[in-house]
């Protein structure tokens, strides 16, 4: 039963992942109930609070800022995730399998808009998705292109989110709302988990993680495994 964010950071390094809304999606989510929802048991966990301690939506950004053994991007059916350093290997090996996004472009397996975005993070390194935007032109006619091609690279794992930044008054005092910033994840967890998933093959690691899931949940349906591991 998770109560607080220590709870929740002990749960998840054990379990290797997890959806990152409210809600399983049929695999598995360490907070299984929405902003909307009641929760099952007796908790103080409530979303939207701004409680660093009991509100999951600040889980996002804190284990980004405060860790570095765990990667938050849109991973699971285009929707919010969170994977470990130690699952990420496994994940790297089914959805990258060793390829750059060089190649993967050249194959067309990647759209012209989610070039360009990668370009321009490649090139600045960490960035916010407003100067992404501005620096790689888009206008906003391209808002549902761009909207796509920035999930589209989340879910290959060519970019991760890396953190949120904000604008600062005269004062030093942040306002407005925070932007999201993001990075290669190459950048974000190093070249070592490359290395790993290079001696894993496809199918080992798709095997490795739907164990995983089936202990995790043992009723989970094999077509949404496959859909969950393989993007």
């Amino acid at each position: 039963m998770i109560r607080c964010y220590d709870d929740f950071i002990k749960t998840l390094l054990n379990a290797g992942f997890s959806m990152g809304g409210g809600g399983s999606d049929g695999i598995f989510s360490i907070i299984p109930w929405g902003w909307n929802e009641e929760p099952p048991y007796e908790t103080p966990i409530r979303w939207h609070t701004e409680d660093i301690e009991t509100d999951p939506w600040e889980w996002r950004m804190r284990v980004l800022e405060e860790r570095s053994d765990i990667a938050y991007a849109k991973l699971f059916f285009k929707k919010s995730g969170y994977i470990t350093k130690e699952w990420y290997p496994y994940f790297l090996a089914v959805r990258r399998g060793g390829v750059s996004f060089d190649e993967a472009y050249e194959d067309g397996k990647v759209s012209h808009f989610a070039k360009r975005i990668y370009d321009v993070v490649c090139e600045k390194g960490n960035i916010d998705l407003y100067n992404i935007k501005v620096i790689a032109g888009f206008a906003k006619a391209d808002k549902s292109g761009f909207d796509r091609a920035i999930t589209e690279l989340q879910m290959q794992m060519f970019l991760t989110i890396c953190g949120r930044h904000f604008e600062f008054s005269k004062t030093g005092e942040p306002y407005g709302w925070a932007t999201t910033v993001f990075c290669t994840t190459e950048n974000f967890f190093g070249e070592s988990v490359f290395e790993e998933a290079a001696e894993v093959s496809k199918d080992e690691a798709v095997a490795k993680i739907k164990e995983q899931i089936l202990h995790l949940n043992p009723s989970a349906e094999d077509k949404k495994i496959n859909k969950f591991i393989l993007g």
